[in-house]
């Protein structure tokens, strides 16, 4: 594998380089020196900024982008082995390295790596560490998947010991990885576009558990599935959290204030002490649960960890209130599995509305197949849906598949569900529908988060 010198910075070319992950990591080797460039299929904020700190961005994917000079060749796993640039890279013999690989070996600058996995919850629980990070003066390295409001953006780079980086499993990107501590969230069926099936999914985790270093730590969900087959050959400490007593950190006296806001009493050994959230959703306690638990093992004064969490108040496109329009509260999320799809709606129930009426987007064909009845029982828990067309991302639809199967389930269970292929047809019907007090939210991985903002006028 071809390995990065810091000391002597070469010529780098992101396939891609416009994604939130890509972007980080063309930001952090531009601040080390090194000579970036990069393509993507359409200009972004993103590519803008790139461009404005000196790396050569094409808009367009063309083999006439790969010149001489390219020292290393970046990719993800949305880049196919038929892409124009892949191939020319290829007939040029230039090393390449995965996003994944990349990232590892950032890692290694750094004194402690910090990693956050789990099937949901990753963006969130490592915005919070980061978010405690920041604030006991650290100066943490953060790579993150979603825009956190206390960096400006997805990444900050520090002088510090510490770099968080989300660790994602699929492709097993995250076996490329050198952690010190963990956090592994929840563990559950996912990216079956890639895996066999749960069992496939449990492996890829024990793996990444086997990475930590004996010095390192292992902050886990104690309620996942036969914990102890995947924990047994870890050789670091290992701490666990959830809903249990039994735990070493766990939450009790559990309620939301006004606004949805989560307040509960941490149990950890004999101490009890209070903890105010500024994020909504009981997946946010024990979200916020892990980060206490982690930011313990480092060290960090409770006070810093406490008020750290009561001033988070979530990252972009996570329970995010984009405005209000006529009365009418217009929300965005990024859930798009079953288990976050009812985690976000269990936590709208406590944010003042009247009616909700959800719009949700399906996300890849393969994981609309998979999980179709669990994605009607999810959905079924808001007052109004709305469906619009599956958003393909990496895929093609060979399985027949459509948001019109969704809608089947739905009515057949008695939920008020339409379907409408354009989004204008969308934001037509919520105009005609909604009323002052009910709340609006779109919700899924792709691009339906247009239709609230063009709702309010953004």
């Amino acid at each position: 594998m071809y390995e990065i010198d810091f000391n002597h910075p070469v010529r780098v070319h992101f396939l891609g380089i416009g994604g939130i992950s890509m972007s980080g990591l063309a930001r952090i080797l531009l601040s080390e020196g090194f000579t970036v460039s990069g393509s993507d299929m359409k200009e972004s904020e993103l590519t803008d900024e790139l461009l404005s700190l000196g790396a050569q961005i094409y808009i367009g994917q063309k083999a006439e982008n790969i010149t001489d000079g390219i020292d290393l060749a970046v990719y993800t796993a949305a880049i196919s082995a038929d892409n124009p640039e892949m191939i020319e890279i290829r007939r040029r013999g230039i090393p390449e390295l995965t996003r994944a690989q990349l990232l590892g070996q950032l890692m290694k600058n750094y004194k402690i790596p910090i990693n956050i996995a789990g099937t949901h919850g990753k963006t969130t629980t490592s915005s919070m560490v980061s978010e405690i990070l920041l604030h006991a003066g650290v100066d943490p390295t953060i790579t993150v998947g979603g825009m956190l409001k206390s960096i400006g953006g997805n990444l900050r780079i520090g002088k510090g010991d510490y770099f968080v980086a989300e660790a994602c499993e699929y492709t097993n990107s995250f076996l490329s990885f050198f952690p010190r501590m963990e956090i592994i969230l929840n563990i559950e069926e996912d990216h079956l576009d890639f895996f066999k099936d749960i069992e496939d999914i449990r492996a890829s985790f024990k793996r990444f558990m086997e990475l930590l270093p004996s010095d390192g730590c292992l902050i886990i969900n104690g309620g996942i599935d036969r914990l102890n087959e995947l924990t047994a050959d870890v050789k670091c400490p290992l701490i666990t959290y959830g809903d249990s007593e039994s735990y070493d950190y766990h939450a009790s006296d559990i309620s939301f204030n006004e606004t949805g806001l989560g307040i509960y009493t941490c149990c950890h050994g004999p101490e009890r002490f209070s903890v105010k959230l500024g994020v909504p959703g009981i997946h946010n306690v024990y979200n916020s649960l892990a980060a206490i638990a982690l930011c313990d093992r480092l060290g960090i004064e409770r006070d810093i960890i406490l008020s750290a969490l009561e001033a988070f108040s979530g990252t972009d496109r996570r329970f995010e209130k984009k405005g209000e329009l006529y009365g009418i509260t217009i929300m965005d999320d990024y859930a798009h599995h079953p288990t976050e799809i009812k985690a976000t709606l269990e936590a709208a129930k406590n944010y003042p509305h009247r009616e909700l009426y959800l719009v949700f987007q399906p996300h890849t064909y393969s994981r609309t197949k998979a999980f179709l009845h669990e994605f009607a029982d999810a959905l079924s828990l808001a007052d109004h849906v709305v469906l619009t067309d599956i958003y393909a991302a990496r895929e093609k639809n060979t399985i027949g598949i459509s948001s019109a199967d969704i809608l089947k389930l739905l009515t057949e269970k008695g939920s008020d569900a339409r379907y409408y292929r354009y989004f204008d047809e969308v934001e037509t019907y919520l105009l005609e529908h909604c009323q002052s007090g009910d709340m609006i939210l779109t919700m899924g991985a792709g691009d339906v988060y247009r239709i609230g903002e063009k709702l309010i006028g953004k």
